[in-house]
């Protein structure tokens, strides 16, 4: 076998010196790269498959990185890292000290903005195409901003379309349409309007004629926006459609064939540099190019370990082992909805990933997939809250913050009974900093009216989900973290908890320490270590299970009893449980050292897990040296 074609690509310079023709053959050496490397080295699988075309396309036509591409949701962008000088290292790729797992400017001068989250690529273009325009003669930059993967239906999205409509900035946003429908194509007619549309010597007589006009003082700002919509209404005529896109004034083109990679560069250089804000709608097929992952796109997001030949799943066995806290929560959410007929399911775009899917299977009627829309799920948890429903809103935490002034204004105020189960709360591993739930408790704590707690185990957890859904609760959060507990017999009855108690998971004379949630079993475990080589002495462990309202007798019994005080917990040092142990002793004069562990005031890389609480000193060994360095200093 020759040498590929992509062994010669270091930059998108290197790929301009290939023929158009050539591109197709790049393509094929793209895709069958990413299905080897992530066969091996797991990461977001079906997206970047899906957008290996529409990459390289763009990468032929525009001049990176003085021109900028902006990715929605980081998911699409594999491809783009292999062109831009990355493809020797890409087998580092959501590795310890290697590529990063989304786009970071950090990174690459290649990475235009940060992207983990989803639906800001367009309000961030924006930003970047109004002051290449204000830095006109320093900068001449064209901006592109490509969303998919659903990230069109996130609320950031359509404010920053409503701003694009009013700025006139020169902006490309590419709709990576990979599974929702916003218009249809209707055969010849698209096709020819689309052809039509996007030709140099159409847009350049439209242009030519729209500045005689304007010279002439015969086309005003609000005449050219008459013009537009009139000639909107034709187009919307002949299709027998409406574009909201268009309705917009953005001049909208598509539906292009995304997996063309020959026409895509076609369309792109002829759009390139039009004046105004555009709009190429682009089709695509999630999983593009391997059969497994066409047919099962969700599966396939993010599959883990697979064989190539065959497509099976590579997966551990689950037999014996404790099962994932997301499966915990899945399950006792369809027990508690079988319980009560006002229990409702909320997600913004994760059945899968929370595994709500699995109470969605027996109550399709009640469980709500709203698509990437936080801050909407929490307010709609909350309208139906104000009517009588319990809703359950499923959130990972670092999506949750999108949602913070939801939860204060529409929930907290008036108290509205909505149960928020925050799943990867704490460090989640190999997806990085924008995916880490570090901060959940400190933006919490401090709202009025809410409880907020974490279980010390699995079930533990569904105590607190049965203690949620009783009368009068008000607004309850119940974070939880990514992966497996440490129970696997777990299913025993429900049982109520009070709210505002820890307990006391082991008695001692020497030193304290208070967790809070499944990081308490870390603290277990260097306990009896400790003990263990350390005769006639002993460490007391309390599992505070509620941040707020804190238990006060729990703290009073570690501040009139030790002299050092622990405190662990897998969030933000600053503003969590350390925090608020660290005030209720200043506040109430006790004179005991609070030792605070937790996340350092950093944002911590992607990384394995192990390595990832070793680095940030919460492993077993970090609390057996605290322990150490208090009582032997």
């Amino acid at each position: 076998m020759g040498q590929r074609l992509i062994d010669n690509i270091n930059s998108p310079a290197d790929l301009k010196k290939l023929s158009v023709k050539q591109l197709t053959q790049v393509c094929s050496e793209l895709r069958g790269m990413l299905i080897d490397e992530l066969s091996r080295n797991p990461g977001h699988f079906a997206s970047s498959l899906g957008t290996i075309e529409l990459t390289v396309a763009l990468h032929y036509v525009y001049n990176l990185p003085a021109d900028k591409i902006l990715w929605d949701v980081g998911h699409q962008a594999y491809a783009h890292k292999i062109l831009t000088g990355r493809r020797d290292l890409f087998n580092t790729n959501r590795k310890f000290g290697g590529l990063k797992p989304f786009p970071s400017p950090e990174e690459s001068p290649f990475d235009a903005f940060t992207a983990g989250h989803a639906s800001n690529s367009i309000s961030a273009g924006l930003g970047m195409s109004v002051a290449a325009d204000a830095l006109q003669g320093e900068k001449q930059d064209r901006i592109v901003s490509v969303i998919g993967d659903g990230a069109m239906s996130g609320g950031l999205a359509f404010e920053g379309l409503n701003n694009v409509s009013s700025c006139h900035s020169n902006m490309l946003i590419i709709l990576n349409d990979n599974n929702m429908s916003i218009s249809r194509s209707v055969g010849g007619m698209r096709t020819y309007l689309t052809h039509l549309q996007t030709s140099k010597q159409y847009n350049s007589l439209r242009y030519t004629g729209a500045k005689i006009l304007k010279a002439l003082g015969l086309l005003t700002e609000e005449k050219r926006k008459r013009l537009i919509r009139f000639n909107n209404k034709i187009k919307m005529r002949l299709l027998r459609q409406q574009n909201i896109f268009e309705g917009m004034d953005i001049r909208y083109f598509g539906i292009v064939d995304g997996h063309d990679v020959q026409n895509l560069v076609r369309v792109l250089t002829n759009i390139r540099d039009m004046k105004g804000p555009k709009l190429l709608h682009v089709r695509t097929v999630k999983g593009k190019g391997y059969e497994p992952a066409e047919k099962e796109a969700a599966i396939w997001h993010a599959p883990g370990l697979f064989d190539t030949a065959t497509g099976k799943r590579i997966i551990n066995s689950s037999d014996n082992q404790p099962p994932l806290y997301q499966d915990v929560f899945g399950n006792a959410l369809a027990e508690l909805m079988r319980m009560n007929s006002r229990i409702v399911g909320v997600t913004p775009a994760m059945p899968l990933g929370c595994s709500m899917n699995i109470a969605m299977k027996e109550f399709p009627d009640r469980c709500y997939d709203v698509g990437i829309a936080e801050g909407h799920a929490v307010t709609f948890s909350a309208g139906m809250a104000s009517e009588g429903l319990v809703p359950f809103c499923n959130i990972y935490s670092s999506f949750l913050q999108r949602a913070y002034d939801n939860i204060i204004h529409d929930v907290a105020i008036s108290k509205h009974n909505v149960v928020f189960c925050i799943d990867r709360a704490g460090l989640v591993g190999e997806d990085g900093p924008t995916h880490h739930g570090a901060f959940d408790l400190a933006f919490l704590r401090p709202i009025p009216n809410i409880i907020v707690s974490s279980p010390y185990n699995e079930q533990e957890l569904r105590n607190l989900m049965y203690t949620a859904q009783l009368p009068d609760q008000g607004p309850f959060v119940i974070r939880y973290p990514r992966g497996r507990g440490l129970e696997s017999d777990y299913l025993k009855p429900f049982m109520p908890i009070t709210i505002g108690t820890g307990r006391v998971i082991k008695d001692g004379a020497d030193l304290v320490i208070l967790s809070l949630g499944p990081i308490g079993n870390i603290a277990r475990i260097a306990i009896e270590e400790w003990e263990s080589c350390n005769e006639g002495k002993s460490i007391a462990l309390y599992d505070m299970r509620f941040l707020k309202p804190i238990d006060k007798k729990l703290l009073d019994a570690a501040g009139t009893g030790f002299k050092h005080i622990i405190t662990i917990e897998n969030g933000s040092m600053i503003g969590g449980l350390g925090s608020a142990v660290t005030e209720y002793m200043n506040l109430n004069g006790y004179s005991a050292q609070v030792h605070v562990m937790g996340l350092p005031d950093q944002f911590v890389e992607h990384g394995a897990m192990p390595l990832l609480l070793k680095k940030c000193k919460l492993d077993k060994n970090a609390v057996i040296s605290l322990i150490n360095k208090i009582l032997k200093s």
